[in-house]
């Protein structure tokens, strides 16, 4: 530690430290644009300046490191005038266009040229202009003669989002910062740019010109998309949710927001709402009441349960749904007598019922591990924050490893990749389980003969003292997914790494603490699906066609029941075979839970009041259970219901298990022929960001193309523009064709969860592909 001397008081801090971050352990405030504690220094805006003592010139305070007895002043004549002086240089060029500007009031050019800047400009020549950037659907670059070059969205996309699609270009005052080849900005990231942006040169598209920022009302909110459970403040005008930012919390999100956390409140506000209950009449759809629509589901419930018993009744809830919500969807059907409820509505394999999967790990220690193996994910698009804090650690030298069916560009430095058919992951880990074995002088649980790359990983893993085996989505959905856990627990205690999951949704962890779960006797999401031998099911916010393993399944099996209820927020569900619509509120309009992929508990309040005749589902699920004459359903507040789903939120943590319900077995065999690898882009996840106009316009947003790899590629003879039959069983579609060198070679990568392969079958498995 030094200690150093800053405006009379004595500081301490560590060695290496500049003269901003003493100030910033001090209490005091200096003025700056460019500095930003989650960026490297650039010292490029010069606004920090500050008297050093036996410093020939004032010192930028964000680049000068600290020394042993150093005096520092930041409010002297020398300091202040110099910090003026910089000002006036930075207002010569700006445009005084502060009444106009989205940044008006929230920014920091303007509360600094109140306290620095001169009352007159003495600048009489024309001040210069650039041209606006058109960069996509999610940022406004329109008004860049604003910049100040703070530099802040360029280190951003270097160093954060992994991505550099800003840069500066010419010298002097003809420096502008552009997208150099007129490309748009497409990092999933981008929107922390705005947050960035100290000025009024980078604002958010959607929010443009929606109201002054004086006039928002500012509420905390939580999420509901990835697991990470980001924390918002969510931004509120006339009961309408106008825009959302960061709620900076260090152990979750830091000061980020993916831009699916930022911009999907425009769902909220769009005219695809249902805001009164529905039921079908002779095939068309009629308005009515809430009471003639839940006497309507009580009493079908009631009769289909005479008929046919209780366990014709089912329930599938999304993830994406609060613990609340998701604990009385349970409960009601347990009362009736059924064990068929389910929110894993993308899994193949179920056999992972003991234990509450997770991280197994705190997402903050992401940023500092030094290896880590990934199974199973499309990293990048799945869990943005996650991979923004792996990227981190990658740039401290962390080895990142990874098995996949293809090499997918995470934007982060890979040390080892090994690349097959998903049907080849378990025999993949078998063969890093025995070079790690070979290593420690061990028995390996499963006899496979290890390749180099596997080497490699199990080196890497053995290596260090912080690392992580770490399953993605495609590892959760997998067919052999229980197969997959076991062997990552065993190799997790022989090297001494953590094993968890990534985790797919905002409530995932949440949903399994409840025993959103079939008990004994009870379906599954993917018998539910496939058997159609269900005669009433229960949908919470979630839509089959796009949410299920096998949609084209799943398509039939609902056909097949009687009677249908989605409890959704969108009148445009897709849930054609649906007999009631009850309208329930997203998460900016109730209260309610996520438990995020670490097991923290996050309650939030809603934000705006109900749309129209919208209520929250945890009281339509009430209300149910007590038409329906079930016991136990008299809660008055959501938190009365988080007290009984949850218990003592102190032992959570205990309940957090990946123990593995199996024992490593023997590898099965590769899959002949083709296999499908699927992947849910980013803006497909839940019925929120399919439905947020602005995500939908953007790069990630376009229709599927089948991935096709190299020799396969050669094999049908296509070419740039070609389009591709896919088929899985008597499921088709025709899809544009792409080629990907970085897919195995017997894998075809077709995404899920869009209307375009809503047709097709199970997201895992054999797949047929001829030329179009």
């Amino acid at each position: 530690m030094i200690e150093i001397e800053l405006d009379g008081k004595k500081v301490e801090v560590a060695e290496g430290s500049m003269v901003m971050h003493a100030a910033d352990k001090a209490g005091t405030y200096i003025p700056h644009f460019c500095y930003h504690k989650k960026l490297s220094i650039a010292a490029n805006c010069r606004m920090c300046l500050v008297e050093v003592e036996k410093a020939p010139k004032p010192m930028p305070a964000c680049a000068t490191p600290v020394t042993q007895g150093m005096i520092v002043r930041t409010k002297s004549d020398k300091a202040i005038k110099a910090q003026q002086g910089v000002m006036e240089f930075l207002l010569i060029n700006h445009p005084l266009d502060c009444p106009i500007c989205d940044q008006g009031g929230e920014c920091q050019l303007q509360d600094l040229a109140v306290g620095y800047g001169g009352s007159a400009s003495r600048y009489t020549e024309e001040k210069r202009v650039v041209f606006h950037k058109e960069v996509g659907p999610l940022l406004s670059m329109e008004e860049m003669s604003r910049c100040i070059h703070c530099t802040r969205c360029v280190r951003f996309g270097q160093e954060v989002a992994g991505i550099m699609e800003l840069g500066m270009v010419h010298r002097g005052e003809h420096s502008e910062i552009t997208t150099i080849t007129g490309d748009t900005v497409d990092s999933e990231l981008s929107g922390n740019m705005i947050d960035l942006c100290p000025v009024g040169a980078i604002t958010s598209k959607p929010f443009r010109y929606s109201a002054r920022t004086w006039e928002l009302s500012r509420r905390k909110s939580v999420s509901p998309h990835d697991s990470t459970g980001a924390n918002l403040i969510v931004q509120v005008k006339n009961h309408k949710v106008l825009r959302v930012v960061p709620l900076e919390n260090e152990d979750v999100n830091e000061c980020w927001l993916a831009d699916r956390d930022r911009f999907s409140y425009e769902a909220v506000n769009s005219e695809d709402r249902l805001t009164a209950p529905m039921l079908k009449q002779g095939g068309e759809w009629k308005t009515v009441d809430w009471t003639t629509a839940l006497e309507y589901v009580a009493n079908g419930l009631k009769q289909i349960k005479t008929d046919h018993g209780a366990k014709a009744i089912g329930a599938l809830g999304s993830a994406h749904s609060t613990t609340e919500e998701l604990h009385l969807l349970a409960k009601l059907v347990r009362g009736l007598g059924s064990e068929n409820i389910d929110h894993r509505l993308r899994h193949a394999d179920f056999s992972n019922t003991a234990g509450v999967r997770w991280l197994g790990t705190s997402i903050a220690s992401l940023s500092t591990l030094q290896s880590a193996l990934v199974v199973g994910s499309f990293l990048r698009k799945d869990h943005p924050l996650f991979a923004q804090r792996i990227r981190q650690a990658a740039r401290k030298g962390a080895k990142v490893s990874r098995i996949n069916a293809v090499a997918d560009d995470w934007l982060i430095p890979t040390s080892n990749d090994l690349i097959v058919a998903p049907s080849l992951w378990t025999q993949a880990l078998a063969e890093v389980a025995s070079a790690v074995a070979a290593s420690e002088g061990v028995s390996a649980p499963v006899q496979a003969e290890a390749t180099d790359a596997a080497k490699a990983i199990a080196a890497a893993l053995l290596a260090g003292e912080r690392k992580a085996v770490l399953l993605g989505n495609a590892a959760a959905q997998h067919p052999q997914a229980s197969q997959l856990l076991a062997l990552a627990q065993w190799i997790g205690e022989q090297t001494g790494a953590t094993v968890g999951y990534l985790i797919e949704a905002a409530n995932t962890v949440g949903a399994q603490l409840v025993n959103a779960m079939p008990g004994n006797g009870g379906l599954n999401a993917g018998q539910m699906l496939s058997t159609g031998g269900l005669k009433a099911v229960l949908l919470l916010n979630t839509e089959p066609a796009y949410d299920a393993a096998n949609p084209a399944a799943a398509r039939e099996a609902l056909n097949g029941a009687q009677m249908v209820v989605a409890l959704t927020s969108f009148k445009n569900a897709a849930v054609d075979n649906a007999d009631v619509l009850l309208p329930i509120s997203p998460f900016s309009e109730t209260s309610g839970s996520f438990v995020n992929a670490e097991g923290r508990v996050q309650s939030f309040h809603g934000v705006v009041r109900p749309l129209g005749d919208t209520r929250p589902a945890w009281k339509v699920l009430r209300v149910l259970g007590n038409m329906l004459g079930l016991k136990g359903f008299e809660f008055e507040t959501s938190e009365e219901v988080k007290a009984e789903a949850l218990g003592d939120l102190a032992t959570v943590a205990g309940r957090l298990s990946n123990k593995a319900a199996v024992a490593p077995a023997d590898v099965v065999k590769a899959a002949a022929g083709l296999e499908r690898i699927a992947d849910v882009p980013i803006y497909c996840t839940d019925s929120l960001v399919r439905r947020a106009t602005s995500l939908q316009l953007t790069a990630d947003a376009k229709p599927p193309v089948a991935d096709i790899p190299s020799a396969l590629w050669l094999q049908l003879g296509l070419s740039e523009g070609a389009s591709v039959r896919v088929s899985q069983g008597q499921a088709q579609a025709v899809l544009p064709a792409r080629l990907d060198a970085s897919l195995a070679s017997t894998s075809v990568r077709v995404p899920a969860g869009h209307p375009c392969t809503a047709s097709l079958g199970a997201m895992f498995g054999a797949i047929t592909v001829e030329k179009a």
